[in-house]
């Protein structure tokens, strides 16, 4: 079986084409806009915002992973999943699988959940068979921001939340598994760590591996919002970002499933366990 990773250079799509490679009967093609040849699996050149590469891209495939782009201009990671799975049609790929986000609904651009829902929507229109894994906030994103955080002593957000953060490693050992599998036609997963965090005990957890004082701070949009720009971030990616700590409040990411069990053969990390490590990297010596 061929199963194209689009989007293999990041981050999560490495971890996914390194899972596949350790299975049996899997054939792995590696999709990216910088492919370099390797002894280990077939590379690709596809660019989402080169529509014309995809279908070269995809060709031959039985089963493809359309991982999104970091891309935060408003409407353009939106029109790079829709061309993605465009292609996928036009190259008569069996199944498609979707990296979608927790939370996805319809909402207007910027809002982060736009391009993932909309994609979603038109997946499930016109795909021949179609897969979504849907991914909790990365554990590793909220590791960088605490890290950052207790210079200050403040972690700061619009109201109270909880978050399920879901380690990258376990969201690449889920994908595999889909992919590989079978029976997951039509199916809409969840992956989630093992249990969600309130802001004030994410604060503590920091607080007590790393040594150091934190508090979860809230306060009013307008004032995040200028706390963001005075930091020298871009008003579009204050934006999105915004909609991220809003889609926190909303209850979004307060889904806790058994599915990155389900798929990968393993329970997730804990949000300690990612923590800890990431503490650990960045004191240790040089």
């Amino acid at each position: 079986m061929k199963i194209g990773v689009s989007g293999a250079s990041g981050k999560l799509g490495a971890g996914v084409v390194e899972n596949l490679r350790l299975r049996s009967g899997v054939e792995v093609v590696g999709i990216t806009r910088t492919p370099l040849p390797t002894g280990s699996h077939e590379t690709r050149f596809g660019d989402y915002d080169q529509p014309e590469s995809l279908d070269a891209a995809y060709a031959g495939l039985d089963r493809l992973l359309i991982i999104p782009t970091v891309a935060l201009a408003p409407g353009q990671r939106t029109q790079q999943n829709l061309a993605a799975i465009d292609a996928a049609r036009r190259a008569g790929v069996p199944h498609v699988v979707f990296m979608s986000s927790a939370g996805a609904r319809a909402r207007p651009e910027p809002d982060v959940w736009a391009s993932y829902f909309a994609a979603e929507q038109h997946l499930m229109q016109t795909a021949l068979q179609w897969s979504i894994l849907r991914m909790n906030y990365y554990a590793e994103s909220f590791a960088d921001e605490a890290k950052a955080a207790l210079a200050q002593g403040a972690l700061v957000g619009l109201g109270e939340n909880r978050v399920a953060f879901v380690s990258r490693a376990d969201l690449a050992a889920a994908a595999a598994g889909l992919l590989a599998g079978e029976g997951h036609e039509g199916a809409v997963y969840v992956g989630t760590g093992p249990r969600a965090w309130t802001g004030a005990e994410r604060a503590d957890l920091a607080t007590k591996l790393a040594g150091k004082p934190l508090q979860h701070v809230t306060m009013p949009l307008q004032d995040l919002r200028a706390r963001f720009l005075d930091a020298g971030l871009p008003p579009h990616v204050v934006e999105v970002v915004l909609s991220i700590r809003q889609g926190f409040v909303a209850g979004g990411f307060d889904i806790v499933t058994g599915d990155i069990e389900i798929l990968s053969g393993r329970a997730p990390q804990s949000l300690e366990t990612v923590l800890m490590k990431a503490f650990s990297d960045q004191v240790a010596p040089a």
